[in-house]
This record gives C-alpha cells, structure tokens and sequence, in this order.
C-alpha cells in the first residue's frame, strides 16, 4: 500500500465539522469547538444539530455533510462532533476514492470511516472528537494540533504494561474493537499485511471483548499484522467478576501470540492522544512504547 498523506493545517484554514454518527451534548461540543476555532475557521452547516433516533439526523443529512467535507478542496481538515453509531451506515454513500487531500479527524465509532480511508490508502487522525477535545487537559490538545500541523513525527506514547514481548514495525491502523469487527467482510477493511493493530472500546463487558477479538482471530486477523497495541478498554468490567478486562485481554494477546503492549493513553479514558493511522510505527512491547517513525502531513 502506497499511504497518501494529508496536506497540513495552517492558522485560520477553514475546517469542517460534522456529526456523521450520534446526536450531542451541546455544552461540552461547545467547548471542544472553542479551540478549534481559536486557530482555525470552522465551517458548520445548519443542520448539524438534528436528531433522528439515536442519529445525529437521517442518512441523507448526514452523508451528505461528510461527502462533502471528504472531497472539499477549500477546507484542510474534517473535525467530527461526537462518536456514538452511524458513520458506517454512511459508507456506501461516501466517494472515497475523490476524497480530498485533506486531514480526517476522530475516533471511536470514525473507525468505520477510518477504514473505509486506509482501503484507499489514505492517512487519517485517530483523535478526540469535539466533545471530548474540551475536557482533554493542554498537553493532549497541543499534541493535537502539533501532528496536524507539523511533518515532523512526534514523540513517542507510553503503556503501562507488557502483555507479549517482542517489537514489531509497520503502518498503524485499527480503532475501536467493536466497530472494526463490524467491518470484517467489507470492503471497508483497512489493509492488514505487515501493520500494527490499535484497539480500544468502551462499556464491553470482558465476554463481548473476548467475543469480538475471536471474531477477529476467526476472521485470520492476527496471522496478517505484526503487533497489538491496546489502547484505554473504559468502564469494561463485570461487577463482582474475580477477574478484571485486563485479565481477558491479557489472555488473548499471549493466544494471538504477537508483540502486545496495553495502557496507552488512546481511547475513551481521561487522556486521549491523537495517532495517525496508516504511518509507520514500531512497538516496542518490551518497554510498552509506541514509536512514531514518521508525521502524519505532508511536509
């Protein structure tokens, strides 16, 4: 795969924000759009603020806004307003293949969009989405805007434990467990041969965790990359369990055999540090570190 990388952002390029998945808080979006707007020109449509169902708007409304955002040559980048569910529902609709060279932004149920992305070999920024980006302390939002904005690779992400030993290189793709599980015999997979695989979610009792990495393992997953990286698994615990989520991911990585470290600080937990997919890595599982090899933007 030949990764193609967005263009950078400068102070005041206009960006878009759009609401591609579930509806949102209104304060806590108000806060995140805040610092996007202290350094950039966001675009809004006034429509971004509908509901339907657990939607942030119908289908049309919503594949709509992220199409064009995708494939606007003005804009230099696409913040999303919140996660939630959605974004995959508007896949077939999106012309990936005349996206934009222009960044992508977010997490969480945007692995759907992320993949669909790395199919087409594009770069795109695993990182808060707006209503988190408020309640992020200032050094994950400079971090934030330093890989958006810069070439450089920036500096490394440490874990808090070892799962499986070993090191492994390659371009970093994956997201949330259970979005990328649902992606599984689509076209909308990212490429797996030689990567390193990220994976976080959010309220999945361990059984469900257990349930969607064998999905994955049973799917040849784990005989395509090279390393694991797990990121923060939040509020995943079974109550009066003897054992903790911790215990069952540790479990599946020795069975998957591959380099693994877990804890970084990527995910749904109170730090979430932006990674860009499909750049080179190397994990270091010994020493639980992340190394970036490369920026996420053109230089």
């Amino acid at each position: 795969m030949r990764w193609l990388k967005p263009l950078p952002l400068r102070p005041r390029d206009t960006v878009h924000v759009v609401a591609p998945s579930g509806p949102f808080d209104r304060p806590t979006f108000e806060a995140g759009l805040a610092f996007i707007a202290e350094r950039y020109t966001p675009a809004l449509r006034p429509d971004l603020f509908a509901t339907h169902r657990y939607l942030a708007g119908d289908d049309t409304r919503r594949a709509e806004e992220l199409a064009h955002a995708l494939t606007d040559t003005s804009a230099r980048a696409t913040f999303c307003a919140r996660g939630g569910y959605g974004s995959a529902r508007l896949l077939p609709r999106l012309p990936l293949a005349d996206a934009a060279p222009s960044l992508f932004t977010g997490f969480s149920d945007l692995t759907s969009v992320h993949g669909a992305l790395q199919a087409h070999g594009r770069v795109s920024i695993h990182g808060p989405v707006l209503t988190q980006l408020g309640k992020q302390p200032p050094e994950v939002r400079e971090y934030f805007f330093r890989l958006l904005e810069s070439p450089e690779a920036p500096p490394p992400l440490t874990g808090s434990a070892t799962y499986v030993p070993g090191s492994a290189e390659g371009p970093l793709v994956g997201g949330n467990l259970s979005v990328l599980a649902c992606l599984l015999g689509t076209p909308y997979l990212p490429p797996l041969d030689g990567a390193v695989l990220l994976l976080e979610d959010v309220t999945e009792r361990p059984y469900r965790l257990d349930r969607m990495w064998t999905q994955l393992r049973l799917a040849g997953v784990f005989s395509r990359v090279r390393g694991i990286v797990l990121g923060d698994f939040t509020a995943c615990e079974e109550r009066d369990a003897s054992y903790s989520s911790a215990d069952v991911l540790q479990d599946l990585a020795r069975e998957a055999g591959l380099p693994c470290a877990a804890g970084f600080p990527i995910g749904h937990g109170t730090l979430n540090y932006p990674v860009a997919l499909g750049t080179q890595v190397r994990l270091d599982a010994d020493s639980a570190r992340l190394t970036f090899l490369e920026g996420a933007v053109r230089p």
